[in-house]
């Protein structure tokens, strides 16, 4: 209900009367006053007027210490989230050991669409059984638990979906819109954007700000369901020694404030339709150019750190299954996959 009633104020952008919120949660207006004042204690600034209802008041408005920009809560991103983002039930956790692990475990008993958000994990984890460092109240944890109806040799391209989505919820939050990257000239990259360093790390200003962990479970060649994890460095902080020269926090970088709740519920509003364009194509051809323009290694010379021997090349995008397409000395395009293989900058990380 705090969720339909948070939406609800910060759509009309004025007074919405009592009546009308007992009607949109058909509940009374006792339940009506409870709830405002939960979320009152949460943080939120509601003007409530006789005979003119509930306004809420956001961000500059606020009086005193409330800082509504940091609210993070299962309300707040739930009343922010589309319709078309597919997400049917938040969790949120003021801590627990892995997004992706707790996405896993409520996987027996959902038919899908659960969107697991954390404050802290004390067991992050990255790719290859790297630890992800997860402190509280700095970043954005969050996995999605899904059941697609596909054979198991097209889930990792479920990864370059939300890697695009990420991509453009961070421009969206930080610009408004997404915007295009495309009519670059020549190997050019924007500072100002985030950007995809192959498969799904998101850079700003050449370093890493977000990095994604895909799970599955399946049965045969089928999946049973698909756990995609995502980390994101929102707020400035001091990096472990071991990935302070190549990471960045978003709010770093950008300098502007990021509201967390909005940064996970645009993600997931551009995630939804992506996801139901793949699942209908089953490759990633309607997706290659835009995720090619967000590209940070497209038409750059590229290391290939794979296990049976480095070699270096330029990257010409990926094909339509997400691998990525290197030209080689002798003219010849290499498809690379993730799996084992890691692909840097000849002269570092991009």
């Amino acid at each position: 209900m705090k969720a339909k009633i948070l939406e609800l104020l910060r759509r009309k952008g004025d007074y919405v009367s009592g009546q009308e919120l007992c009607e949109l949660n058909n509940v009374s207006r006792t339940a009506v006053w409870k709830a405002i004042k939960a979320l009152e204690k949460e943080g939120y600034h509601i003007e409530a007027v006789r005979n003119r209802g509930y306004r809420l008041v956001e961000d500059e408005d606020s009086p005193g210490d409330a800082d509504p920009a940091d609210i993070f809560s299962k309300s707040e991103i739930s009343s922010r989230l589309d319709e078309a983002a597919g997400v049917k039930e938040v969790v949120f956790l003021p801590c627990i050991d892995s997004t992706n692990s707790e996405a896993a475990r409520r996987a027996e008993n959902s038919d899908g669409g659960v969107l697991i958000v954390s404050e802290e994990q004390t067991a992050g984890r990255g790719r290859r059984g790297r630890s992800w460092n997860s402190p509280a109240g700095s970043n954005v944890y969050f996995s999605l638990m899904i059941k697609p109806d596909l054979s198991t040799d097209v889930a990792p391209m479920l990864t370059l979906i939300m890697a695009l989505a990420v991509c453009r919820g961070m421009e969206k939050v930080l610009t408004g819109k997404a915007k295009s990257t495309s009519g670059r000239k020549g190997t050019s990259r924007p500072a100002d954007l985030p950007m995809i360093k192959w498969p799904n790390d998101i850079v700003f200003g050449g370093k890493k700000c977000c990095g994604m962990l895909t799970e599955m479970s399946c049965e045969e060649d089928r999946i049973r369901y698909v756990v995609i994890g995502v980390g994101i460095n929102v707020r400035e902080q001091d990096f472990p020694d071991e990935i302070k020269e190549t990471a960045v926090s978003l709010e770093g970088a950008c300098g502007k404030k990021i509201k967390r709740s909005l940064l996970v519920a645009e993600i997931m509003n551009e995630f939804g339709p992506l996801y139901e364009s793949f699942l209908e194509e089953r490759d990633l051809n309607f997706a290659r150019k835009a995720y090619f323009d967000r590209l940070i290694n497209s038409d750059r010379k590229v290391r290939v750190l794979d296990p049976k021997g480095e070699y270096e090349g330029t990257c010409r995008g990926i094909s339509e299954r997400g691998e990525l397409l290197v030209e080689v000395e002798d003219g010849n395009i290499v498809k690379v996959n993730s799996g084992e293989v890691s692909v840097r900058g000849v002269y570092g990380y991009v």
